[in-house]
């Protein structure tokens, strides 16, 4: 294999990975969101946990570039919103209503975020597959 044919397989192979683990975190980040305002399913019982993805680093020995996927996914340990509702089921006995701790716009910022670094790493995925492309023609000629 020349090396640039080897050098094109890293390009996309590290932005394949990067296109993989910002489409979990997306993912994610939309659980939170569906969550927000969820309440336990007992009373006085604990809601939804944000969750925080984390991401991980490894080194693809079959074309020696390090590329990155979604790591271990946490729990954000963060107080809850507690709003009084005497009359929600999810209350527990003085009347106080837990919800996630999960805020919507937080979410969002890490959306549009994780959104561009999707497209970034598209980006560098098409502008490979066009490289490649340009150079098939220029050996066809």
């Amino acid at each position: 294999m020349s090396n640039d044919t080897s050098d094109f397989l890293r390009s996309m192979s590290i932005a394949t990975s990067g296109l993989r683990a910002q489409a979990g975190r997306m993912r994610l980040i939309s659980e939170n969101i569906a969550n927000a305002d969820s309440t336990a399913l007992t009373a006085g019982g604990e809601p939804y946990r944000r969750k925080i993805p984390t991401f991980t680093s490894a080194l693809d020995r079959a074309l020696d570039a390090k590329v990155v996927s979604l790591g271990r996914v946490r729990t954000d340990q963060s107080a809850f919103r507690v709003k009084n509702e005497p009359g929600n089921p999810a209350a527990d006995p003085l009347g106080n209503v837990r919800y996630p701790n999960v805020n919507p716009l937080v979410e969002m910022t890490d959306m549009r975020e994780a959104q561009r670094s999707y497209e970034a790493n598209l980006n560098i995925i098409s502008a490979t597959r066009r490289m490649i492309q340009r150079t098939l023609d220029i050996l066809r000629s």
